[in-house]
Protein backbone atom coordinates (compact mmCIF):
# COMPACT_ATOMS: atom_id res chain seq x y z
CA UNK A 1 0.00 0.00 0.00
CA UNK A 2 0.99 3.44 -0.44
CA UNK A 3 -0.95 6.81 1.27
CA UNK A 4 -1.93 9.39 -0.82
CA UNK A 5 -2.10 12.74 1.42
CA UNK A 6 -5.11 15.04 0.87
CA UNK A 7 -5.29 16.92 3.91
CA UNK A 8 -2.19 19.14 3.49
CA UNK A 9 -4.85 21.26 1.11
CA UNK A 10 -4.65 18.17 -1.81
CA UNK A 11 -7.85 19.52 -4.81
CA UNK A 12 -8.05 16.25 -6.54
CA UNK A 13 -10.32 16.06 -9.19
CA UNK A 14 -11.71 12.15 -10.03
CA UNK A 15 -9.56 11.67 -12.87
CA UNK A 16 -6.32 12.78 -10.46
CA UNK A 17 -7.44 10.14 -8.56
CA UNK A 18 -8.36 7.94 -11.13
CA UNK A 19 -4.30 8.74 -12.01
CA UNK A 20 -3.63 8.12 -8.92
CA UNK A 21 -4.59 4.61 -9.06
CA UNK A 22 -3.43 3.70 -12.57
CA UNK A 23 0.04 4.32 -10.94
CA UNK A 24 -0.73 1.97 -8.30
CA UNK A 25 -2.13 -0.72 -9.82
CA UNK A 26 0.89 -0.73 -12.82
CA UNK A 27 3.49 -0.17 -9.63
CA UNK A 28 2.21 -3.62 -8.07
CA UNK A 29 0.23 -2.21 -4.91
CA UNK A 30 -2.97 -3.66 -3.63
CA UNK A 31 -4.07 -1.00 -1.80
CA UNK A 32 -4.08 3.01 -1.84
CA UNK A 33 -4.80 4.28 1.09
CA UNK A 34 -6.67 7.93 1.52
CA UNK A 35 -5.16 10.32 4.16
CA UNK A 36 -8.26 12.46 4.34
CA UNK A 37 -8.63 14.60 7.94
CA UNK A 38 -10.88 17.16 6.61
CA UNK A 39 -10.28 16.67 2.71
CA UNK A 40 -13.40 14.52 2.52
CA UNK A 41 -16.97 15.20 2.46
CA UNK A 42 -18.29 13.24 4.82
CA UNK A 43 -22.24 13.52 4.73
CA UNK A 44 -22.92 13.54 8.21
CA UNK A 45 -20.71 16.99 8.74
CA UNK A 46 -21.31 19.45 6.13
CA UNK A 47 -19.32 22.13 8.03
CA UNK A 48 -16.07 20.19 8.24
CA UNK A 49 -14.46 20.32 4.53
CA UNK A 50 -13.70 22.88 2.24
CA UNK A 51 -13.95 23.66 -1.53
CA UNK A 52 -12.56 20.80 -3.74
CA UNK A 53 -12.50 17.96 -1.07
CA UNK A 54 -12.73 14.08 -1.92
CA UNK A 55 -16.51 13.15 -2.11
CA UNK A 56 -18.43 9.91 -1.65
CA UNK A 57 -19.34 9.95 -5.22
CA UNK A 58 -15.85 9.77 -6.16
CA UNK A 59 -14.72 7.33 -4.12
CA UNK A 60 -18.20 5.07 -4.89
CA UNK A 61 -16.71 5.78 -8.52
CA UNK A 62 -13.31 4.15 -7.64
CA UNK A 63 -14.29 1.45 -6.34
CA UNK A 64 -16.41 0.56 -8.84
CA UNK A 65 -13.56 0.92 -11.42
CA UNK A 66 -10.88 -0.14 -10.02
CA UNK A 67 -11.78 -3.35 -8.01
CA UNK A 68 -8.69 -5.03 -7.85
CA UNK A 69 -7.34 -2.25 -5.87
CA UNK A 70 -7.84 -1.31 -2.32
CA UNK A 71 -9.13 2.14 -1.28
CA UNK A 72 -8.52 2.58 2.13
CA UNK A 73 -9.57 5.25 4.59
CA UNK A 74 -7.42 6.98 6.89
CA UNK A 75 -9.47 8.85 9.57
CA UNK A 76 -8.36 11.59 12.20
CA UNK A 77 -10.59 10.95 15.11
CA UNK A 78 -8.84 13.00 17.77
CA UNK A 79 -5.59 13.86 16.85
CA UNK A 80 -4.71 15.66 13.62
CA UNK A 81 -8.15 17.24 13.59
CA UNK A 82 -6.89 20.71 12.91
CA UNK A 83 -9.11 21.34 10.32
CA UNK A 84 -12.20 20.45 12.36
CA UNK A 85 -11.69 22.55 15.01
CA UNK A 86 -9.92 25.53 13.42
CA UNK A 87 -13.94 25.97 11.98
CA UNK A 88 -17.26 27.00 12.81
CA UNK A 89 -18.84 23.74 14.05
CA UNK A 90 -15.56 22.41 15.24
CA UNK A 91 -14.34 24.75 17.36
CA UNK A 92 -15.49 23.76 20.55
CA UNK A 93 -14.09 20.39 20.04
CA UNK A 94 -10.20 21.37 20.84
CA UNK A 95 -8.39 20.57 23.48
CA UNK A 96 -7.12 23.61 24.28
CA UNK A 97 -8.50 26.85 22.55
CA UNK A 98 -6.76 27.76 19.52
CA UNK A 99 -3.71 25.82 19.99
CA UNK A 100 -2.39 22.74 18.36
CA UNK A 101 -3.81 19.96 16.64
CA UNK A 102 -5.89 17.23 18.75
CA UNK A 103 -9.34 17.27 19.92
CA UNK A 104 -10.44 16.72 23.56
CA UNK A 105 -11.46 13.04 24.38
CA UNK A 106 -13.23 14.26 27.39
CA UNK A 107 -16.09 15.55 25.68
CA UNK A 108 -18.96 13.67 24.83
CA UNK A 109 -19.61 15.58 21.10
CA UNK A 110 -15.93 14.46 20.58
CA UNK A 111 -16.66 10.94 21.31
CA UNK A 112 -19.98 11.61 18.87
CA UNK A 113 -18.20 12.74 16.26
CA UNK A 114 -15.60 9.96 15.95
CA UNK A 115 -18.72 7.64 15.89
CA UNK A 116 -20.33 9.63 13.18
CA UNK A 117 -16.99 9.70 11.00
CA UNK A 118 -16.85 6.35 11.61
CA UNK A 119 -20.63 5.27 10.33
CA UNK A 120 -20.05 7.42 7.19
CA UNK A 121 -16.64 5.67 6.14
CA UNK A 122 -17.81 2.20 6.89
CA UNK A 123 -21.19 3.20 4.67
CA UNK A 124 -19.03 4.47 1.98
CA UNK A 125 -15.84 2.48 1.72
CA UNK A 126 -15.52 -0.98 1.09
CA UNK A 127 -12.09 -2.12 2.19
CA UNK A 128 -12.05 -4.72 4.99
CA UNK A 129 -8.98 -2.16 6.29
CA UNK A 130 -10.53 1.35 8.23
CA UNK A 131 -7.69 3.38 9.73
CA UNK A 132 -8.97 5.11 12.67
CA UNK A 133 -5.86 7.43 13.22
CA UNK A 134 -4.93 7.64 16.61
CA UNK A 135 -1.15 9.85 15.79
CA UNK A 136 0.95 12.76 17.50
CA UNK A 137 -1.99 13.57 20.50
CA UNK A 138 1.11 15.35 22.19
CA UNK A 139 -1.87 16.80 23.88
CA UNK A 140 -3.31 14.51 25.86
CA UNK A 141 -3.90 15.94 29.53
CA UNK A 142 -4.09 19.60 28.64
CA UNK A 143 -7.68 20.66 29.28
CA UNK A 144 -9.10 20.65 32.39
CA UNK A 145 -11.28 17.95 32.06
CA UNK A 146 -8.45 15.62 30.74
CA UNK A 147 -6.63 16.76 33.70
CA UNK A 148 -8.75 15.81 36.43
CA UNK A 149 -9.69 12.46 35.00
CA UNK A 150 -5.92 11.56 34.81
CA UNK A 151 -5.81 12.62 38.17
CA UNK A 152 -8.60 10.51 39.36
CA UNK A 153 -7.29 7.63 37.77
CA UNK A 154 -3.57 7.73 38.99
CA UNK A 155 -5.26 8.35 42.40
CA UNK A 156 -7.33 5.30 42.14
CA UNK A 157 -4.03 3.00 40.25
CA UNK A 158 -0.74 4.54 41.76
CA UNK A 159 2.15 4.02 39.26
CA UNK A 160 -0.25 3.82 36.57
CA UNK A 161 -0.43 6.52 33.34
CA UNK A 162 -3.64 8.43 33.19
CA UNK A 163 -2.30 9.39 29.70
CA UNK A 164 -2.58 6.11 28.74
CA UNK A 165 -6.05 5.60 30.26
CA UNK A 166 -7.32 8.96 28.14
CA UNK A 167 -5.79 7.87 24.67
CA UNK A 168 -6.75 3.85 24.89
CA UNK A 169 -10.33 4.61 26.37
CA UNK A 170 -10.85 7.04 23.55
CA UNK A 171 -9.84 4.42 20.70
CA UNK A 172 -10.66 1.30 22.32
CA UNK A 173 -13.76 1.77 21.90
CA UNK A 174 -13.77 3.20 18.02
CA UNK A 175 -11.40 -0.02 17.21
CA UNK A 176 -14.11 -2.22 18.44
CA UNK A 177 -16.31 -0.35 16.25
CA UNK A 178 -14.83 -1.21 13.21
CA UNK A 179 -14.86 -4.68 14.16
CA UNK A 180 -18.56 -5.31 15.06
CA UNK A 181 -19.17 -3.97 11.85
CA UNK A 182 -17.18 -6.32 10.48
CA UNK A 183 -14.17 -4.91 9.36
CA UNK A 184 -11.08 -4.57 10.63
CA UNK A 185 -9.27 -1.57 12.64
CA UNK A 186 -5.74 0.09 11.81
CA UNK A 187 -4.39 2.66 14.17
CA UNK A 188 -0.74 4.83 14.33
CA UNK A 189 2.15 2.96 16.48
CA UNK A 190 3.79 6.05 18.33
CA UNK A 191 1.63 6.87 21.12
CA UNK A 192 2.06 3.36 22.03
CA UNK A 193 5.87 3.77 22.47
CA UNK A 194 5.00 6.67 24.73
CA UNK A 195 2.53 5.44 26.58
CA UNK A 196 2.68 1.56 26.49
CA UNK A 197 -0.12 0.17 28.47
CA UNK A 198 -2.40 2.38 26.63
CA UNK A 199 -2.21 -0.84 24.20
CA UNK A 200 -4.04 -3.32 26.76
CA UNK A 201 -7.50 -1.55 26.03
CA UNK A 202 -6.88 -1.59 22.06
CA UNK A 203 -8.68 -5.30 20.51
CA UNK A 204 -6.11 -7.14 19.57
CA UNK A 205 -7.73 -7.51 15.96
CA UNK A 206 -6.39 -4.16 15.26
CA UNK A 207 -3.46 -3.58 13.46
CA UNK A 208 -0.70 -1.49 14.20
CA UNK A 209 0.70 0.86 11.35
CA UNK A 210 4.54 1.63 12.84
CA UNK A 211 6.31 4.35 11.26
CA UNK A 212 10.17 5.55 12.18
CA UNK A 213 11.25 8.01 9.41
CA UNK A 214 15.28 8.30 10.48
CA UNK A 215 15.84 5.33 11.93
CA UNK A 216 14.93 0.95 10.96
CA UNK A 217 11.43 0.19 12.25
CA UNK A 218 13.12 -3.21 14.09
CA UNK A 219 13.05 -1.94 17.79
CA UNK A 220 9.66 -0.16 17.83
CA UNK A 221 7.79 -2.81 16.06
CA UNK A 222 9.18 -5.47 18.04
CA UNK A 223 6.91 -4.40 20.77
CA UNK A 224 3.79 -4.73 18.88
CA UNK A 225 4.96 -7.93 16.96
CA UNK A 226 5.68 -9.93 20.74
CA UNK A 227 2.26 -8.57 21.70
CA UNK A 228 0.51 -10.22 19.44
CA UNK A 229 -0.59 -7.78 16.90
CA UNK A 230 -0.62 -8.05 13.13
CA UNK A 231 2.22 -4.55 12.34
CA UNK A 232 2.64 -2.74 8.95
CA UNK A 233 5.87 -1.26 8.38
CA UNK A 234 5.41 2.35 7.34
CA UNK A 235 7.81 4.61 5.90
CA UNK A 236 8.03 8.07 4.16
CA UNK A 237 9.07 9.97 1.38
CA UNK A 238 10.78 13.31 2.83
CA UNK A 239 9.27 15.76 1.25
CA UNK A 240 8.11 17.62 4.72
CA UNK A 241 11.44 18.80 5.02
CA UNK A 242 13.25 19.36 1.89
CA UNK A 243 12.75 22.13 -0.96
CA UNK A 244 11.47 19.25 -3.27
CA UNK A 245 12.40 15.85 -1.82
CA UNK A 246 15.44 14.63 0.15
CA UNK A 247 15.89 11.44 -2.11
CA UNK A 248 18.91 9.32 -0.87
CA UNK A 249 17.39 9.40 2.49
CA UNK A 250 13.56 8.47 1.39
CA UNK A 251 15.11 5.93 -0.58
CA UNK A 252 17.34 4.18 2.62
CA UNK A 253 13.97 4.81 5.05
CA UNK A 254 12.12 2.82 2.51
CA UNK A 255 14.22 0.03 1.59
CA UNK A 256 15.46 -0.06 5.55
CA UNK A 257 11.42 -0.64 6.31
CA UNK A 258 11.02 -3.31 3.53
CA UNK A 259 13.81 -5.66 4.57
CA UNK A 260 12.78 -5.26 8.55
CA UNK A 261 9.63 -6.63 7.47
CA UNK A 262 10.42 -9.48 5.40
CA UNK A 263 12.93 -10.33 7.96
CA UNK A 264 10.26 -9.82 10.81
CA UNK A 265 7.18 -11.39 9.09
CA UNK A 266 5.34 -7.78 9.49
CA UNK A 267 1.78 -7.85 8.22
CA UNK A 268 2.75 -5.66 5.21
CA UNK A 269 4.42 -1.83 4.04
CA UNK A 270 3.06 1.40 4.15
CA UNK A 271 4.80 3.77 2.00
CA UNK A 272 3.52 7.19 3.22
CA UNK A 273 4.12 10.54 1.53
CA UNK A 274 3.15 13.66 3.45
CA UNK A 275 3.31 17.30 2.71
CA UNK A 276 2.64 18.68 -0.82
CA UNK A 277 1.68 21.96 -0.44
CA UNK A 278 4.03 25.01 0.22
CA UNK A 279 4.47 24.62 -3.66
CA UNK A 280 5.20 20.39 -3.67
CA UNK A 281 3.66 18.17 -6.40
CA UNK A 282 2.71 14.82 -6.72
CA UNK A 283 3.90 15.04 -10.41
CA UNK A 284 7.21 14.64 -9.75
CA UNK A 285 6.66 12.18 -6.84
CA UNK A 286 4.69 9.19 -8.88
CA UNK A 287 8.43 7.69 -10.59
CA UNK A 288 8.71 7.22 -6.72
CA UNK A 289 5.81 5.61 -6.30
CA UNK A 290 6.96 3.01 -8.79
CA UNK A 291 9.72 2.48 -7.61
CA UNK A 292 8.21 2.05 -4.06
CA UNK A 293 6.26 -0.59 -5.17
CA UNK A 294 9.17 -2.71 -6.93
CA UNK A 295 10.68 -2.56 -3.38
CA UNK A 296 8.17 -3.53 -1.88
CA UNK A 297 7.76 -6.42 -4.46
CA UNK A 298 11.69 -7.31 -3.92
CA UNK A 299 12.74 -5.88 -7.15
CA UNK A 300 14.50 -3.08 -6.59
CA UNK A 301 17.94 -3.07 -7.96
CA UNK A 302 20.87 -0.28 -7.31
CA UNK A 303 19.22 2.89 -6.74
CA UNK A 304 16.02 2.18 -7.61
CA UNK A 305 14.62 5.71 -7.02
CA UNK A 306 16.87 7.31 -9.35
CA UNK A 307 16.34 4.30 -12.00
CA UNK A 308 12.33 5.01 -11.53
CA UNK A 309 13.17 8.51 -12.94
CA UNK A 310 15.69 7.61 -15.69
CA UNK A 311 12.79 5.05 -16.87
CA UNK A 312 10.68 8.13 -17.38
CA UNK A 313 13.23 10.13 -19.32
CA UNK A 314 17.12 10.89 -19.36
CA UNK A 315 16.35 14.14 -18.14
CA UNK A 316 13.86 12.83 -15.13
CA UNK A 317 16.67 11.43 -13.77
CA UNK A 318 19.00 14.54 -13.98
CA UNK A 319 16.31 16.72 -12.54
CA UNK A 320 16.60 14.45 -9.68
CA UNK A 321 19.71 14.03 -9.13
CA UNK A 322 20.01 17.96 -9.26
CA UNK A 323 16.65 18.56 -6.75
CA UNK A 324 17.02 15.49 -4.44
CA UNK A 325 20.71 15.08 -3.72
CA UNK A 326 22.80 17.93 -5.50
CA UNK A 327 21.01 20.94 -3.51
CA UNK A 328 21.12 19.28 -0.50
CA UNK A 329 25.18 20.01 -0.35
CA UNK A 330 24.90 23.63 -0.88
CA UNK A 331 24.27 24.38 2.99
CA UNK A 332 22.01 23.77 6.37
CA UNK A 333 18.85 25.33 4.75
CA UNK A 334 19.33 22.80 2.25
CA UNK A 335 20.58 19.99 3.89
CA UNK A 336 18.97 16.70 5.54
CA UNK A 337 16.98 17.27 8.65
CA UNK A 338 14.08 16.15 10.82
CA UNK A 339 11.69 19.69 10.97
CA UNK A 340 9.90 20.85 7.99
CA UNK A 341 11.89 23.00 5.45
CA UNK A 342 12.74 26.35 7.02
CA UNK A 343 12.79 27.69 3.32
CA UNK A 344 9.36 27.09 2.40
CA UNK A 345 7.87 27.92 6.08
CA UNK A 346 9.56 31.04 5.91
CA UNK A 347 8.96 32.10 2.46
CA UNK A 348 5.32 31.29 2.45
CA UNK A 349 3.59 29.53 5.10
CA UNK A 350 3.81 32.35 8.01
CA UNK A 351 2.33 35.04 5.57
CA UNK A 352 5.70 37.27 6.03
CA UNK A 353 8.11 36.09 3.38
CA UNK A 354 10.73 38.85 4.81
CA UNK A 355 10.80 36.20 7.32
CA UNK A 356 13.33 33.97 4.66
CA UNK A 357 15.64 37.17 4.69
CA UNK A 358 15.62 37.67 8.44
CA UNK A 359 16.97 34.23 9.16
CA UNK A 360 18.69 33.39 5.83
CA UNK A 361 20.15 36.73 4.45
CA UNK A 362 24.16 35.68 5.03
CA UNK A 363 23.62 32.66 3.77
CA UNK A 364 21.12 33.09 0.19
CA UNK A 365 23.53 36.18 -0.47
CA UNK A 366 26.43 34.75 -0.09
CA UNK A 367 28.18 31.62 -1.23
CA UNK A 368 25.43 28.61 -0.47
CA UNK A 369 23.04 30.94 -2.52
CA UNK A 370 25.13 31.04 -5.61
CA UNK A 371 25.90 27.22 -5.33
CA UNK A 372 21.88 27.15 -5.31
CA UNK A 373 21.10 28.96 -7.92
CA UNK A 374 23.73 27.69 -10.19
CA UNK A 375 22.04 24.15 -9.26
CA UNK A 376 18.29 25.63 -9.85
CA UNK A 377 19.60 26.87 -13.43
CA UNK A 378 20.49 23.49 -14.60
CA UNK A 379 17.56 21.96 -12.90
CA UNK A 380 15.25 24.07 -14.70
CA UNK A 381 16.79 23.75 -17.85
CA UNK A 382 16.60 19.80 -17.56
CA UNK A 383 13.04 19.81 -16.04
CA UNK A 384 11.23 16.60 -17.40
CA UNK A 385 7.87 18.46 -16.92
CA UNK A 386 5.48 21.62 -15.96
CA UNK A 387 5.45 19.67 -12.12
CA UNK A 388 9.18 19.56 -12.11
CA UNK A 389 10.25 23.17 -13.52
CA UNK A 390 7.26 24.64 -11.04
CA UNK A 391 9.14 22.87 -7.98
CA UNK A 392 12.62 24.06 -9.00
CA UNK A 393 11.11 27.80 -9.97
CA UNK A 394 9.78 28.16 -6.73
CA UNK A 395 12.84 27.76 -4.83
CA UNK A 396 15.00 29.82 -7.49
CA UNK A 397 12.44 32.92 -6.44
CA UNK A 398 13.02 32.53 -3.18
CA UNK A 399 16.73 32.91 -3.37
CA UNK A 400 16.21 35.90 -5.36
CA UNK A 401 13.37 37.21 -3.16
CA UNK A 402 15.80 37.59 -0.45
CA UNK A 403 18.66 39.34 -2.56
CA UNK A 404 16.68 42.10 -3.93
CA UNK A 405 15.15 42.44 -0.05
CA UNK A 406 18.90 42.42 1.03
CA UNK A 407 19.46 44.97 -1.58
CA UNK A 408 16.23 46.77 -0.46
CA UNK A 409 17.79 46.85 2.95
CA UNK A 410 20.93 48.63 2.33
CA UNK A 411 19.02 51.20 -0.09
CA UNK A 412 16.49 52.21 2.83
CA UNK A 413 19.42 52.24 5.43
CA UNK A 414 21.20 54.90 3.42
CA UNK A 415 18.17 57.18 3.40
CA UNK A 416 17.12 56.05 -0.38
CA UNK A 417 13.62 55.17 -0.25
CA UNK A 418 12.77 55.64 -3.71
CA UNK A 419 15.88 52.97 -4.22
CA UNK A 420 14.87 50.91 -1.90
CA UNK A 421 11.16 50.60 -3.50
CA UNK A 422 12.56 50.18 -6.67
CA UNK A 423 14.91 47.11 -5.15
CA UNK A 424 11.45 45.80 -4.04
CA UNK A 425 9.45 45.79 -7.40
CA UNK A 426 10.75 42.56 -8.64
CA UNK A 427 10.79 40.79 -5.38
CA UNK A 428 6.63 41.78 -5.96
CA UNK A 429 6.75 40.13 -9.03
CA UNK A 430 7.70 36.95 -8.01
CA UNK A 431 4.65 36.33 -6.13
CA UNK A 432 2.89 36.85 -9.63
CA UNK A 433 4.93 33.95 -11.44
CA UNK A 434 4.75 31.85 -8.46
CA UNK A 435 0.51 32.47 -8.62
CA UNK A 436 0.59 30.71 -12.02
CA UNK A 437 2.75 27.83 -10.95
CA UNK A 438 0.25 27.24 -8.64
CA UNK A 439 -2.63 27.60 -10.29
CA UNK A 440 -1.10 25.57 -12.71
CA UNK A 441 -0.26 22.73 -9.88
CA UNK A 442 -3.85 22.70 -9.19
CA UNK A 443 -5.12 22.06 -12.38
CA UNK A 444 -2.70 19.52 -13.45
CA UNK A 445 -2.68 17.18 -10.70
CA UNK A 446 -4.83 18.58 -7.52
CA UNK A 447 -2.59 20.59 -5.72
CA UNK A 448 -2.96 22.95 -3.12
CA UNK A 449 -5.23 25.67 -3.87
CA UNK A 450 -3.70 27.67 -0.30
CA UNK A 451 -0.47 27.95 -1.92
CA UNK A 452 -2.45 30.39 -4.46
CA UNK A 453 -3.58 32.97 -1.77
CA UNK A 454 -0.41 32.56 0.00
CA UNK A 455 1.56 34.10 -3.01
CA UNK A 456 -1.44 36.71 -2.99
CA UNK A 457 -1.00 37.40 0.90
CA UNK A 458 2.48 37.36 0.30
CA UNK A 459 2.77 40.04 -2.67
CA UNK A 460 0.21 42.26 -0.50
CA UNK A 461 2.59 42.13 2.67
CA UNK A 462 5.29 43.23 0.16
CA UNK A 463 3.32 45.88 -1.52
CA UNK A 464 2.46 47.32 2.55
CA UNK A 465 6.66 47.17 2.90
CA UNK A 466 6.66 49.25 -0.31
CA UNK A 467 4.62 51.77 0.92
CA UNK A 468 5.76 52.43 4.32
CA UNK A 469 9.04 53.09 2.89
CA UNK A 470 7.66 55.27 0.80
CA UNK A 471 6.11 56.94 4.07
CA UNK A 472 8.75 56.42 6.84
CA UNK A 473 11.79 55.83 4.98
CA UNK A 474 13.03 59.50 4.87
CA UNK A 475 12.81 59.64 8.74
CA UNK A 476 9.74 61.65 8.97
CA UNK A 477 9.17 59.77 12.26
CA UNK A 478 12.11 61.72 13.60
CA UNK A 479 13.63 58.28 13.76
CA UNK A 480 14.24 55.66 10.96
CA UNK A 481 12.56 52.41 12.14
CA UNK A 482 14.96 49.19 11.37
CA UNK A 483 14.43 47.27 8.52
CA UNK A 484 13.73 43.95 9.99
CA UNK A 485 10.94 46.17 11.77
CA UNK A 486 9.60 48.02 9.39
CA UNK A 487 8.78 44.93 7.07
CA UNK A 488 7.46 42.97 10.16
CA UNK A 489 3.28 42.61 9.71
CA UNK A 490 3.15 44.03 12.91
CA UNK A 491 4.74 47.44 12.68
CA UNK A 492 3.11 50.57 14.26
CA UNK A 493 4.87 54.19 13.67
CA UNK A 494 5.70 55.90 16.44
CA UNK A 495 6.27 52.81 18.16
CA UNK A 496 9.99 53.38 18.76
CA UNK A 497 10.49 50.44 21.20
CA UNK A 498 8.67 47.44 19.34
CA UNK A 499 6.35 47.27 22.12
CA UNK A 500 4.65 44.48 20.24
CA UNK A 501 7.74 42.62 20.12
CA UNK A 502 9.46 43.16 23.54
CA UNK A 503 6.80 41.81 25.48
CA UNK A 504 6.19 38.40 24.61
CA UNK A 505 2.47 37.87 25.88
CA UNK A 506 1.39 40.07 22.92
CA UNK A 507 2.45 37.36 20.42
CA UNK A 508 0.15 34.92 21.49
Amino acid sequence: MWTYDLAREQAPTLDHLRRLCDVSLESGYTALGLYMEHRFAYPSIPWAHGKAAVTPEMVRRLVEEFPQLEIVPFLNLLGHMEGLIYSEGGSELAEEPFKGMQACPSKPAVVELAHTIIRDTLQLFTSNLIHIGADETFQLGACPLCKARIAEFEVAHPGADGKAMLFGDHFGPLAQMVLDAGRRPGIWGDMFIEHPSALDRIPKETVIFEWQYFNGPEETARRFLDAGYDTVFCPTLLTYSAPWLHLPESERNVLEHAEAAERLGAYGVCMTSWECELFGSYETLLPIVKAGGKILQGGAGDSPFLRAFLHESETFEDWAMLMGVELQKCGPLFAFSSIRSSLKCRFLLYSNPFLLWLHHRDALCGEEGDQALEILDRAISVAPNAGARGVSEFVRIAIEFVRHVEEARKAYAALHPGEAVAALSPARAGFDDLTKIAKANYLRIGGSLADIERCRVAKEHVERVMLRIKSYGDGSLGYLPSFETITHPKFMPHDQGNWWLINDWANE
